[in-house]
């Protein structure tokens, strides 16, 4: 396996994606090779950098207790689970899918964390009956539910209630999750009574206490100050005689996209260690920075269509297999795979699907010198590329594909189209 660029204190291990030969390579691996083999698009994701990045969070804890999940809904692919589990991951999932994908993995669902918002009652039977690690709960009807569920099965249910402490994360609107406006978690002056109610139920197992405050996270300062309070309220609950052996410090750093420029692994790690008690053991959920930057998604030129003062770059990906420029405006950078195009002139233009709707662009405003037929590299799509993709318009979903021991494997066939309505019944209309 092609190694990533080692950590330091300072440094995040960096994607290995440069030209070879003429072409754009992963870890070594012509990404045309990939393209011809099977066909495009199709997502292609660096083994080594995932497992180096999670490396990084591990090593920077040192000594201290800590247990750093992967946050499954950034990208569940199995081979991507398999390879965190083998590694000592634990996860933190958002639905009991999630759980059989981790389960399904190899790893135990001791090492699992279920968060979200709208458990339903068989999926906190499904969680109890596994062995679940933690539900993060976010609603006092959230308690009573686990509270009867754990009853009926007569299973102490272990749980950690997350506090909303009403911190702007500075992140997009969509993926904040720590303001009073946001639906999650419970506002965290209404804590200490909520643990005095938990404490006093048969089934119910207080462990932690858990907070995430959004995603693509660039600065460490709102997490810290997130942190700081549920540390006061912690120490509180000791005062009041109420005892919790974790705190879940959830997720969210940031990638560099475009010119964003978030704190290494190893400075957002040291500053949480500051500020929390030893006492405690941590929690961190990775996502967006194991996977992200470890991934790409490619996509074959169709056609190049000038249309007045607009250029269009119309290629066979579409959002429906990347929706993340459609749904956030999200920026991701476009490679030509063949290096010759770098030396010719381009044209500002922008890089759309084939859907029938105008929102359908992966990129725009981009000065590219491409034909019908070049292969390209839409960069940092390894979370919520897939995780995202629909079959909208009926077009299958692309394959996925894992780098590693310098050649490339299918962890994801491509879908067919039969795929998509295997499954359906057809009623019979008479005339």
């Amino acid at each position: 396996m092609s190694p990533a660029t080692p950590s330091t204190d300072t440094q995040t291990p960096a994607i290995d994606c440069h030209y070879a030969n003429g072409q754009l390579a992963l870890d070594g691996v012509a990404l045309e090779a990939i393209a011809s083999a099977v066909g495009t698009p199709t997502y292609v994701y660096s083994r080594g950098l995932i497992e180096a990045r999670w490396r990084a969070y591990d090593a920077a804890f040192g000594t201290r207790a800590h247990r750093v999940c992967y946050a499954v809904k950034a990208n569940d692919n199995l081979s991507i689970l398999r390879s965190l589990g083998l590694l000592g991951a634990g996860f933190d999932i958002v639905s009991a899918g999630e759980l059989a994908r981790v389960l399904a993995s190899g790893a135990a669902a001791a090492d699992v964390i279920f968060s979200g918002v709208g458990k339903t009652a068989r999926e906190i039977e499904y969680a109890l009956t596994a062995g679940i690690g933690c539900l993060n709960v976010e609603s006092t009807g959230e308690i009573e539910c686990i509270a009867a569920v754990a009853g009926t099965l007569g299973r102490p249910a272990p749980i950690a209630v997350r506090v909303n402490p009403d911190i702007d994360a500075g992140t997009h609107r969509y993926i904040s999750t720590g303001l009073r406006e946001n639906k999650f978690g419970i506002p965290i002056e209404d804590a200490p009574a909520l643990y005095r109610r938990i404490v006093s139920e048969k089934w119910l197992e207080a462990r932690g206490v858990a907070c995430h405050i959004g995603s693509q996270l660039t600065s460490s300062a709102p997490i810290i100050a997130a942190v700081q309070e549920v540390v006061a309220l912690m120490e509180g609950l000791e005062a009041d005689g109420i005892e919790l052996d974790h705190i879940d410090v959830g997720g969210g750093l940031g990638i560099s996209y475009q010119d964003e420029r978030p704190p290494s692994i190893a400075d957002l790690v040291a500053a949480v260690i500051e500020v929390v008690p030893e006492r405690y053991t941590i929690v961190m959920e990775p996502g967006r920075s194991l996977v992200g930057e470890a991934g790409l998604l490619l996509t074959r030129v169709e056609y190049a269509k000038p249309a007045g003062s607009r250029n269009f770059v119309i290629v066979d990906a579409a959002m429906n297999d990347l929706l993340r420029p459609a749904l956030y405006e999200a920026w991701h950078e476009v490679r030509p795979c063949a290096e010759a195009r770098l030396d010719e002139p381009g044209v500002l233009c922008d890089v759309v699907g084939p859907i029938c709707e105008s929102g359908d662009w992966l990129a725009r405003a981009r000065e590219l010198a491409v034909q019908p037929g070049d292969l390209l590299a839409i960069m940092d799509t390894g979370a919520y590329g897939f995780a995202m993709a629909s079959n909208y318009n009926a077009r299958p979903r692309p394959a996925e594909v894992l780098v590693y021991g310098g050649d490339f494997h299918v962890v994801r066939p491509r879908e067919r189209t039969v795929d998509l309505f295997a499954r359906e019944q057809e009623v019979l209309i008479e005339k």
